[in-house]
């Protein structure tokens, strides 16, 4: 891999659609490097906003592209999540949208926080070799650009709070509940 998480490969440009989920519409987006960019709440004016954002950041425009290859498994793979038939995410990650202690951080979440456990802000902090960096974890939550994939929402305060959350609260408790960390709403 390059210095920037990538391997390679040649650009193919940025493919996106939105699916459906109990939580509501994901913008999925990827590059012929992985999933790029997962983005919450895909309404028309989100979705055009999160699209100007991405061709900005990553130089190209992006195509709507539902029956792409690079996006037929990260469908698939979160259809299977939300109705309880998947665990784990095996896709290929385009992390080329973060970077430093942001990437280091989600990385880790990535790989050490497995379906169904949740990690305190101050721990992750100290996971990646930096105690004391809870608020700063806490920042790399609110900058991650693939959610739901990259499961920020298994991030937690210490003192049993549910911390916050970029796709808002009530997503973060139906995503915990899916999981069986919090029992499902009454309501």
């Amino acid at each position: 891999m390059n210095s920037d998480g990538r391997d390679g490969r040649q650009d193919v440009g940025v493919v996106w659609a939105v699916v459906g989920t109990g939580i509501g519409p994901l913008l999925l987006a990827a590059t012929g490097d992985g999933l790029v960019n997962v983005v919450f709440h895909a309404t028309d004016a989100v979705r055009d906003k999160a699209l100007e954002r991405l061709a900005s950041r990553l130089g190209t425009e992006p195509v709507h592209a539902p029956g792409s290859p690079l996006l037929a498994e990260a469908i698939r793979q979160v259809e299977a999540y939300f109705r309880g038939a998947l665990r784990d995410f095996d896709l290929p990650l385009d992390w080329s949208l973060i970077s430093g202690f942001n990437r280091q951080v989600l990385r880790e979440l990535a790989a050490g926080v497995p379906y169904g456990s949740v990690v305190g802000y101050g721990d992750l902090a100290d996971r990646v070799g930096q105690p004391g960096a809870a608020q700063a974890v806490g920042a790399a939550m609110g900058a991650n650009p693939l959610p739901v994939v990259v499961p920020c929402h298994r991030v937690v305060e210490r003192d049993g709070g549910i911390g916050g959350f970029g796709g808002g609260l009530e997503a973060k408790r139906k995503l915990l509940a899916l999981e069986g960390v919090l029992p499902e709403p009454l309501f």
